[in-house]
């Protein structure tokens, strides 16, 4: 079973995503495409641990080659940030309940994943081209709050400032999860103008996985590892 893959480009070629279609969160970028494509095989085994506590572990394990389904142009963002800032044409249209149901699995899978990081690596981070002087506890507001004020807005949640930190993290993802499967009901009228909701589903994933890693590599209380992923030098 191949991996469905889609390229975005950067409009100036300044840099490239590579990302798995099936698996939110499993995206890297680079300079190039083939540094793209392969920091992204090089994050597959980093990844299994969200797929297998998804409930898909034995067939993410089964998946084999890259098979790059599309290849497009995105927005000056994928330039600035080399990260996908844009739907690919597989993520236009309306989802099955059952393909919601699993991208929310995999969502529920980076969120755990990244409490269990924040919860054991140290507080203060190694120093680097990524966010800087960024600590532990300032990345995870980073990420919380930008999903909880920012993305969830897409399908009319609205968090107040810090609203979904410390104890009300919990009610907060529930209510997002809630949110996102009103949206696909119907239910909430509101356009996303550029985004849509499997877009959403998949940047709430991505953006989770990878801050995790990030705090992975800059952890001080074991030996940082190599930063293989040119796509994350530079973020938010």
């Amino acid at each position: 079973m191949a991996v469905r893959i889609v390229l975005e480009r950067g409009p100036k070629g300044k840099r490239f995503v590579a990302y798995a279609l099936d698996w939110s969160g499993w995206s890297r970028g680079a300079k190039t495409v083939d540094e793209a494509l392969s920091t992204l095989e090089a994050y597959r085994e980093r990844y299994q641990p969200v797929a297998a506590a998804a409930g898909f572990g034995r067939q993410f394990d089964r998946a084999g080659s890259f098979d790059i389904v599309e290849d497009r142009v995105g927005p000056g963002s994928t330039d600035f940030w080399g990260i996908s800032f844009a739907p690919s044409s597989f993520e236009d249209g309306p989802m099955t309940d059952a393909e919601l149901e699993r991208r929310i699995a995999l969502l529920r899978a980076c969120w755990a994943y990244f409490d269990a990081v924040g919860a054991r690596v140290s507080p203060e981070m190694a120093k680097g081209p990524r966010g800087g002087g960024r600590d532990r506890d300032h990345i995870i507001r980073h990420v919380i709050r930008n999903e909880s004020e920012e993305f969830a807005k897409r399908v009319g949640l609205a968090i107040p400032e810090y609203g979904a930190m410390g104890d009300a993290l919990p009610a907060y993802r529930a209510s997002y999860l809630e949110a996102i499967r009103a949206y696909h009901r119907g239910e909430i009228n509101r356009p996303m103008r550029s985004w849509s909701l499997p877009f959403l589903l998949r940047h709430s994933a991505f953006h989770v996985m990878d801050h995790a890693w990030e705090m992975e590599d800059k952890d001080l209380t074991v030996a940082p590892a190599a930063d293989v992923s040119d796509g994350a030098a530079r973020r938010r």
